[in-house]
C-alpha cells in the first residue's frame, strides 16, 4: 500500500509516528494520479471479470433430468454451442446430463470452475451460491427471479454478501445469462435465443426481452456479436464494469448498451469517456419520457430533467446516444466493420431519383452536407440521369455503370462517406449489379460506406469482402453513417483541462452559503446571492437597493440613464409578466411611477425589496445556470435568455467537471450560435468571456454542490465581456456527494 501510494502521489506527504504511517492526499493531486487510478481499476475489472467471460470450466446448477426447464436449456445451449472449456453438470441425483457426466456436489467436482450457472428456485439460491464460492469458484451468474425486482432486496443483498466473502463476481440475479462467440470461448451460456453469429460487437442489457430482441436483430442483418451480457438486477455486475473489461478486449470493436437506470453516471462517465476515445459505445437509455424530479421553479431547473442529464452525461462521454434499438444497432453495422469518417460530407449514388431524394433529406436531418462532386467526377457522370450529388444513374443502369459512378463519387475528394442506393427492377441484372457495387467499395477500404437494396424480397445482408452493411431504406443507412461522423469528430476534439482561475474566494464562499444555510433552506436575496457569486468573480450588472422615490431617483443618476426598476423577490421568476420590472426608463418621474408600482406590488414582503440597475443595450440575450441533481451531481446550463428562454428551448447541459472544452461545446451546440457570432452585422458575443463564465460556474458548483438552483437570465455581452443582469439562487443542504470512483451510489 505504501509503494502504491509512493507511485501515485510522490510528493504526499507521509508522517510517521508511534508504527502509523499517515498518507495524506490533497485535493490537488494531478491528472496523473486518476489516471493511475484508472489503470489499475481496469485491470482488476479484467483479472475479475475473466472468469465469467472467458472461463476455462463452467458448473451448471438446477438442470432437470427430464431435459426440460431454463437450466436444462441453458445446459443444453453450452454443450450444443461446443463450449472449449470444462462442463459440469451439478445434480444430486442424475449420473449424466444433456450426454454430460453429473457430480451430486462442488465438492466432488474434479477441479475448481471457473463459472457457476445457477438456476435453482429461489430460496435455494443463497445456498448454492454460498457452497459454490466454498468450492472456488470465480463468478456465478443467477438466472433466477424473485429478489429485488419482486420486492424481496434483502434476499438480494445477502446473494452479493456472499458472493464477496468468497471473492466471486455476480451476474443477475433475475437474467438470462452470457454470451461470448470467440473461438477459444465459444459459451452460450444462456436461453430463450438463437445463438449469434461471431463478430466484434459486445451487448449489455439490464432488459431480457430487450436483449433477446437486440440479438434477434442483429442476426437477421448479419451483424456479427463478440460477447452479450444480460445484466438482470445488477446485483454486482454492471455496465461500468464491463465498459472497464471491454476497454481491453481485442473482440469487442464496439460496445452496445441497453439501460434502464445508472448505478454511479459519474463513473459512468469517467469510464464511459476513455472506452469511447477507442471504440464506440452507442446506448439506448429506457425510461426517458419520465417527468422530471425536480421541484425547483427557475428556468435552469424547469429545463434539466433526468433525461436531460443523460443527454449530457453522454455527450460529454462520446456515447452515441440512440432513441431505438434498430437506431442502435443500425449504427453498430456502421461502426463495427467500416473505417470512421473524417468528416460530414456524403455522396450518394443510385438509380431511383425519389430514393436519392429521401437520401437528401436524411443527410440533412443528420448534420451530413452533399457537395458538389467536381468538374473530373461530373465528367465520368455524364452519362448519368443526373451528376449532381446524389447522382441519378437511372433505372436502367447496369453493373458497369454503378460501378464507374461509385468509383466516380468515392475518389472525387468531396465525400466523407458513400451510400450505395440500388432500386430492383424486373430487368435489373440483380446479381452482377450487387457484385459491383461490393467490388467497387472494395477498392475504397478507407471510404466509410454503406448499400441500401430495395425491391427484393430477400436481399443481402452485406456486400462485399469488407461486408458493407446493406439496409431497407436509404434514410436508415444515412442516419447511421450521420452518427458515425459526430462520433469521428468528437474522438478528434480534445477533451479540455480544468483551468486555473484567478480570483476565486472559495473559503469565502464556503463561509456565506453556511451561514445563509444557518437560516435553513431556500431562495435568497440577489444581494446574497451575488455576494457569493463575487468570490468566483463571476460578473454581474450594478444593482442598488432602494427605499423609496427619492432613493430610486438617485440610484438613478448615479447609474446613468436609461435604467430599470425592478422587484428583488426571490420567489419571482417571470418578473414581465408580474408587472415587477419597468425597463428602458429615461427620466426621474419615469422611475418614480416605475418604483411604486413595483413596491406596492411586493409591500408587506420583508423577504422583497426594490432595485435600480442600468440598461444594457445588447443584441443577444443569453441565460446560464446550475441545478443540482442527487444521483447526477450538478449540472451548469447555457442557453438563449430572456423572454425567448422557455419558448425557444435552446440551451446545452454539462456535468461537472466542466473543462473549458466543455464550455466552448456548449455555446457551439446552440441553434442561436450565429447570433453569438454577430448574425448579419450584430456585435458579436465576447465568448471568451462566455467560456469563462461557464467554467467558473462550473466550478462554484464543484466546491458548493449546495446551490441546489441558480439562474442566471439574462446574461448580455458588454463591451469588456458578458455580464449577469439578474439572477436567482436556492441553497439546499446535501449529504455525501456521489463519488465518481465508487462501485454503486445505491
Amino acid at each position: 500500500m505504501l509503494r502504491l501510494a509512493r507511485r501515485l502521489a510522490p510528493d504526499a506527504p507521509m508522517p510517521y509516528a508511534d508504527g502509523v504511517v499517515d498518507v495524506v492526499l490533497t485535493a490537488d493531486l494531478d491528472s496523473t494520479f486518476a489516471d493511475e487510478v484508472a489503470e489499475r481499476e481496469r485491470a482488476a475489472e479484467r483479472m475479475s471479470l475473466r472468469p465469467l467471460l472467458d472461463p476455462v470450466s463452467v458448473a451448471i446448477v438446477g438442470a432437470s433430468r427430464t431435459g426440460r426447464g431454463v437450466g436444462a436449456e441453458i445446459l443444453a445451449s453450452i454443450v450444443e454451442g461446443d463450449f472449449a472449456g470444462a462442463v459440469y453438470p451439478v445434480h444430486p441425483e442424475a449420473d449424466t446430463l444433456a450426454g454430460v457426466e453429473a457430480y451430486p456436489s462442488f465438492a466432488q467436482l474434479p477441479q475448481p470452475v471457473d463459472l457457476v450457472v445457477i438456476a435453482v428456485p429461489a430460496p435455494h439460491v443463497a445456498d448454492v451460491l454460498r457452497e459454490a464460492g466454498a468450492a472456488g469458484a470465480l463468478a456465478a451468474v443467477i438466472v433466477t427471479a424473485g429478489f429485488a425486482e419482486t420486492g424481496d432486496a434483502a434476499a438480494q443483498r445477502e446473494l452479493v454478501r456472499i458472493a464477496r466473502d468468497h471473492d466471486m463476481r455476480l451476474v443477475g440475479p433475475n437474467c438470462l445469462g452470457v454470451v461470448n462467440t470467440a473461438r477459444s470461448v465459444r459459451l452460450q451460456a444462456s436461453f430463450a435465443l438463437d445463438a449469434p453469429e461471431p463478430g466484434g460487437l459486445s451487448l449489455a442489457s439490464q432488459s431480457g426481452a430487450v436483449g433477446i430482441a437486440a440479438l434477434a436483430h442483429a442476426t437477421r442483418t448479419g451483424l456479427g456479436v463478440h460477447s452479450f451480457v444480460f445484466l438482470g438486477n445488477k446485483a454486482d455486475v454492471s455496465g461500468n464494469d464491463l465498459l472497464a473489461y471491454w476497454y481491453d478486449d481485442p473482440g469487442t470493436k464496439a460496445v452496445a448498451l441497453y439501460l434502464e437506470s445508472f448505478g454511479n453516471p459519474r463513473k459512468f462517465a469517467r469510464i464511459a469517456r476513455a472506452v469511447a476515445r477507442r471504440k464506440p459505445v452507442l446506448a439506448v437509455k429506457g425510461g426517458r419520457s419520465e417527468p422530471g424530479r425536480r421541484a425547483g421553479l427557475s428556468h435552469t431547473a424547469a429545463a434539466a430533467t433526468s433525461d436531460t442529464a443523460v443527454d449530457a452525461l453522454f455527450a460529454q462521454a462520446g456515447v452515441i446516444r440512440c432513441d431505438t434499438l434498430e437506431q442502435l444497432l443500425d449504427t453498430a453495422r456502421v461502426l463495427v466493420d467500416q473505417p470512421l469518417p473524417h468528416g460530414h460530407r456524403l455522396g450518394v449514388v443510385g438509380n431511383a431519383g425519389g430514393a436519392g431524394v429521401l437520401a437528401a433529406d436524411a443527410a440533412s436531418r443528420a448534420g451530413l452536407a452533399l457537395l458538389d462532386l467536381g468538374e473530373r467526377a461530373r465528367g465520368r457522370l455524364a452519362c448519368a440521369a443526373s451528376a449532381a450529388n446524389p447522382v441519378d444513374l437511372g433505372a436502367a443502369a447496369d453493373p458497369g455503370a454503378f460501378a464507374e459512378a461509385l468509383d466516380a463519387a468515392g475518389t472525387s475528394g468531396a465525400v466523407d462517406a458513400l451510400v450505395a442506393v440500388f432500386a430492383a427492377t424486373g430487368t435489373s441484372d440483380v446479381e452482377g449489379t450487387l457484385a459491383a457495387i461490393g467490388d467497387a467499395l472494395d477498392a475504397m477500404p478507407g471510404l466509410p460506406a454503406a448499400a441500401v437494396v430495395m425491391g427484393l424480397a430477400d436481399p443481402p445482408t452485406v456486400l462485399g469482402a469488407r461486408q458493407v452493411p446493406v439496409f431497407a431504406f436509404p434514410e436508415s443507412a444515412v442516419a447511421a453513417l450521420g452518427r458515425a461522423a459526430d462520433y469521428a469528430a468528437w474522438r478528434t476534439r480534445p477533451l479540455g483541462a480544468r483551468p486555473d482561475l484567478p480570483g476565486i474566494d472559495r473559503a469565502g464562499a464556503r463561509a456565506l452559503v453556511d451561514r445563509l444555510l444557518e437560516h435553513g433552506d431556500g431562495w435568497q436575496t440577489a444581494a446574497d446571492a451575488a455576494a457569493i457569486l463575487a468570490c468566483y468573480d463571476i460578473q454581474l450588472t450594478p444593482a442598488i437597493r432602494v427605499a423609496s422615490k427619492g432613493e430610486a431617483v438617485a440610484a438613478a443618476r448615479a447609474l446613468g440613464y436609461p435604467v430599470a426598476v425592478k422587484a428583488d423577490d426571490p420567489r419571482l421568476i417571470h418578473k414581465t409578466g408580474t408587472g415587477t420590472i419597468h425597463l428602458g426608463l429615461t427620466d426621474a418621474h419615469e422611475v418614480r411611477i416605475a418604483y411604486a408600482e413595483v413596491a406596492a406590488r411586493v409591500s408587506g414582503d420583508e423577504s422583497a425589496a426594490v432595485v435600480v440597475q442600468p440598461m444594457l443595450d445588447a443584441g443577444v440575450e443569453l441565460a446560464a445556470g446550475i441545478v443540482h441533481d442527487p444521483l447526477f451531481g450538478s449540472l451548469v446550463m447555457a442557453g438563449l435568455g430572456g423572454t425567448a428562454t422557455d419558448i425557444m428551448d435552446d440551451k446545452q447541459f454539462r456535468l461537472l467537471p466542466v473543462t473549458d472544452a466543455d464550455a466552448v461545446s456548449m455555446w457551439r451546440s446552440l441553434r442561436s450560435l450565429p447570433l453569438l457570432e454577430g448574425y448579419r452585422g450584430s456585435r458579436p458575443v465576447d465568448t471568451e468571456a462566455l467560456t469563462d463564465l461557464l467554467v467558473r460556474l462550473g466550478r462554484l458548483a464543484e466546491d458548493l454542490p449546495e446551490i441546489a438552483e441558480l439562474d442566471l437570465n439574462p446574461v448580455m455581452p458588454v463591451r469588456y465581456g458578458v455580464q449577469a443582469v439578474d439572477l436567482k439562487m436556492r441553497l439546499a443542504r446535501v449529504g455525501d456527494e456521489p463519488d465518481p470512483v465508487a462501485r454503486r451510489l445505491r
